[in-house]
C-alpha cells in the first residue's frame, strides 16, 4: 500500500524549529545577563500610541569627548601661559637702550610679582657721574635745577640737526636764535616729545601738528615751551636752504630728591643692580651730572634689563591653566544637561512616532552583524514569516503571543526588513526606512546605516 503523505510535516517543522529559536534566544539572554558588562539589559515597555524618543547616545562617547575636551583645553591654556609669559618677558619688561643727557633723573620701577631685580649697565659715554638709587617708595619731584647751552651750527641744504633731553614734567625750555641770513625764512625750529613724532615730523617737515612746537625762524628771537609730562624731548632745526645758526637753550627742570635714598650705585663701577622687594614698593632712581660737571657735552647709553620672577610665571600658568580647565568643564557639563532636557522634552510632548531603542537581546537575528548571517537567514528561512502561515495569521488577528516577531516600532506589522551594513533585523520595511531617513543609525549597534533591505518570502 502506498504510504500517505504527511500534510503536517510542514507545521511541526516550522514549529520545532520556531520552539528552538526561542530556546537559543533565552540562552544567550541568560548568558549575557551573567556577563551584564558590554550589553547590559534595559526594558522599555511601549503602548500603541504612545512616542517614545530613544537615547541614541553611545555610553562610552562622552567619557571620551570629556577627555579629548580636557586635553584640549589644557594645550590651550599652556599655550596662552607661554605666549603671556613671553610677551611680558621680551616686551613689557624686556631689556633696553636707555640715552641720557645732561641732569637726567628717570624714575625705574617693576611689578614686583614678575621682576625680581632691576639692573643697569652702561653701555658708552663718560666714565663717570652715572648713579643709580633705591628707594621703598617714590621720592618727590622737588629738586629744580637750571644750566644752559650754546650751539653754533651750520646745517646743510634738506638735513636737520636734533638734540634730546629727558625732561620731567613741569620743566621748561626756553630757546633764544639768531639765524645770520637775509633771505625768506627757511629753517624749521620744533620741540617734539618722543621719538615718534621727531620721526613723523622728519617725514613730512612742513606739517605742524606732530609736534609741540613748529616755528619758522628769522632773524632774531625767542620760543618758549612748557611741558607737563615727563618724557624725552627733541629740539630739532631742519634747512631747506644752506644756513647759519645760533642757539641758546636756557632749560629748567625738575629733578627727583634722592636726599633719602637707602642705596647707592655708580655705574663707573660697573654693573648696578636693584633688588625689587616682593609686595613692595620699591623704586629707583637714575640720574646723571649736568654739563657743568661733566665737562664733555657727548651724552651716555645705559642698557636697562629685569630679571624675571619665575616663580610668578610658573604660578600664574597653573592658575590659568586650573582655570581654564574648570570652565571646559563647566561648560561640558552645561551642554549635556541642556541636551539631556531637550530629549525629555522631546519625548514627552513629541506628536509623532520615533524609532524606539530596541532592546539587542530581544531578536536573535540582532546577534548578526554582517552579510553573511543575513544570507543565511533568507536561505535557511527559518526566522522568517511565511504568508498565509499559521503564526502569520494568528498574529494578524491580533494575537500578542509572539512580541518577538512584530517590528519594535509599531508593533503592528512583522519584522521583514533588515538594515545594511550591519544586518540586524528589527523593524518592518516600513518604519526601517523612516529610520534610515531621520536618524541614519541602526537601533541596535548604533552603527551609520547606508540601506534598508525588505525581506521577501515565497
Amino acid at each position: 500500500m502506498e504510504e500517505e503523505p504527511d500534510h503536517n510535516s510542514p507545521i511541526s517543522s516550522a514549529s520545532s524549529s520556531s520552539n528552538s529559536q526561542v530556546q537559543e534566544e533565552e540562552e544567550e539572554s541568560h548568558h549575557y545577563q551573567r556577563e551584564g558588562q558590554e550589553f547590559p539589559q534595559h526594558e522599555h515597555h511601549l503602548h500603541r500610541g504612545e512616542s517614545y524618543v530613544p537615547n541614541t547616545m553611545n555610553p562610552f562617547v562622552p567619557q571620551a569627548e570629556s577627555t579629548n575636551d580636557a586635553s584640549s583645553c589644557l594645550i590651550v591654556s599652556l599655550t596662552l601661559c607661554f605666549f603671556a609669559s613671553l610677551t611680558s618677558i621680551m616686551g613689557f619688561y624686556g631689556s633696553e637702550n636707555l640715552q641720557l643727557g645732561p641732569h637726567f633723573s628717570h624714575i625705574l620701577q617693576a611689578n614686583s610679582l614678575l621682576v625680581t631685580e632691576i639692573k643697569v649697565e652702561e653701555v658708552s659715554g663718560p666714565n663717570n657721574g652715572l648713579i643709580m638709587y633705591g628707594f621703598h617708595a617714590p621720592p618727590p619731584l622737588t629738586v629744580e635745577t637750571n644750566w644752559s647751552e650754546t650751539h653754533r651750527i651750520s646745517i646743510l641744504p634738506n638735513s636737520h640737526k636734533e638734540w634730546v633731553y629727558y625732561l620731567n614734567e613741569e620743566s621748561e625750555i626756553d630757546i633764544n636764535y639768531s639765524v645770520k641770513s637775509n633771505n625768506s625764512p627757511s629753517l624749521l625750529l620744533v620741540i617734539a616729545r618722543g621719538k615718534e613724532s621727531l620721526a613723523q615730523w622728519i617725514d613730512d617737515p612742513s606739517y605742524p601738528n606732530h609736534t609741540l612746537s613748529w616755528n619758522y625762524i628769522h632773524g632774531s628771537g625767542k620760543i618758549q615751551q612748557k611741558l607737563f609730562k615727563s618724557s624725552y624731548y627733541y629740539v630739532a632745526v631742519g634747512n631747506l636752504y644752506p644756513e647759519e645758526v645760533k642757539l641758546n637753550f636756557r632749560i629748567r627742570a625738575f629733578l627727583y630728591n634722592t636726599s633719602d635714598a637707602y642705596c647707592k650705585c655708580s655705574l663707573a663701577q660697573g654693573l648696578c643692580s636693584f633688588k625689587v622687594l616682593l609686595l613692595g614698593a620699591s623704586t629707583a632712581v637714575l640720574t646723571s651730572p649736568g654739563p657743568e660737571k661733566s665737562g664733555n657735552s657727548d651724552d651716555w647709553y645705559v642698557k636697562l634689563s629685569y630679571e624675571p620672577r619665575w616663580s610668578s610665571y610658573f604660578i600664574g600658568s597653573g592658575a590659568m591653566t586650573l582655570l581654564i580647565l574648570l570652565a571646559g568643564k563647566i561648560c561640558i557639563k552645561f551642554q549635556s544637561t541642556s541636551r539631556d532636557g531637550v530629549g525629555h522634552q522631546a519625548g514627552e510632548g513629541g506628536p509623532e512616532r520615533t524609532q524606539l531603542l530596541a532592546h539587542k537581546d530581544d531578536d536573535a537575528s540582532s546577534w548578526g552583524s554582517s552579510y553573511e548571517s543575513v544570507s543565511h537567514d533568507e536561505e535557511d528561512g527559518e526566522g522568517l514569516l511565511a504568508p498565509g502561515s499559521l503564526e502569520t495569521n494568528s498574529l494578524k488577528e491580533g494575537d500578542i503571543n509572539h512580541p518577538r516577531r512584530l517590528c519594535v516600532i509599531c508593533f503592528d506589522a512583522p519584522r521583514d526588513s533588515f538594515f545594511l551594513p550591519c544586518g540586524h533585523c528589527a523593524a518592518c520595511f516600513t518604519c526601517g526606512t523612516r529610520i534610515v531617513e531621520e536618524a541614519g543609525t541602526c537601533p541596535i549597534c548604533r552603527r551609520k546605516m547606508k540601506k534598508v533591505r525588505k525581506i521577501f518570502t515565497v
